[in-house]
């Protein structure tokens, strides 16, 4: 796919747990054509279910894969896309760009950032690094990851973003010292935040919780009584 087409756009992340309520096939393909009616540019979905089910739409799927319930040590673990036998298995759902845990914390199948990058593009897909820091931004880009994403930003043992804001400065960052495509995701709640994103530089914006997660939404209303 030409990534020209998610410049200046929103993507939407349509994600659901195994136990939360949206989950189901009918609920997700449901909170999908919400999210495209609204005007999302692509969607950003886990699993070979949901990369099938995305690609119906026929705009750009970003495909990832996490476990069925995060584990107590997740800030120290990698838990997206960690393993080449899950790279392969977005592949063969036809998922457009593939997503990955960028740092360079040990992977469970013992592979390397280069092996799944270098997998990625053997199959013709965009190689997108999650990533929580400058140096792992520019590492990822070095070894050929087609766009840098702050999705694991305040998500590590070692980033340092606290709060509930989006890290714009790590994106201020990524946009000078890195030749990539740039995307913000993580901790977006407002059209500001989306619109200061944008002003900085970011090349995509990609939207979760605030969209397509009601348990989050409703715990922020009712935490602010």
């Amino acid at each position: 796919m030409n990534i020209d087409c998610l410049k200046g756009k929103v993507i939407v992340s349509s994600q659901a747990m195994p136990d939360e309520p949206f989950y189901d096939e009918k609920c997700m393909m449901a909170m999908m054509q919400s999210a495209v009616n609204g005007g999302a540019s692509g969607l950003r979905v886990a699993g070979k279910r949901d990369v099938k089910l995305a690609k119906t739409f026929g705009i750009p799927i970003i495909g990832l894969t996490k476990p069925n319930k995060l584990p107590q040590n997740w800030k120290s673990t990698v838990y997206i896309t960690p393993r080449l036998s899950e790279v392969n298995e977005l592949i063969e759902a036809d998922a457009d760009i593939i997503a990955f845990d960028g740092t360079s914390r040990k992977r469970p199948d013992g592979s390397t950032l280069e092996q799944i990058i270098n997998l990625i593009h053997k199959a013709n897909k965009l190689a997108m690094a999650d990533i929580s820091t400058i140096e792992e931004g520019i590492n990822c880009s070095n070894l050929g990851a087609d766009i840098i994403s702050t999705t694991l930003a305040g998500y590590t043992e070692h980033s340092t973003l606290t709060g509930n804001s989006p890290d714009f400065l790590l994106l201020e960052k990524l946009v000078a010292q890195v030749n990539r495509p740039v995307f913000l995701e993580g901790r977006i709640w407002t059209h500001d935040d989306v619109k200061k994103a944008f002003d900085i530089g970011a090349y995509s914006v990609v939207i979760g919780s605030a969209i397509t997660r009601p348990h989050l939404i409703t715990k922020r209303f009712i935490e602010g009584l």
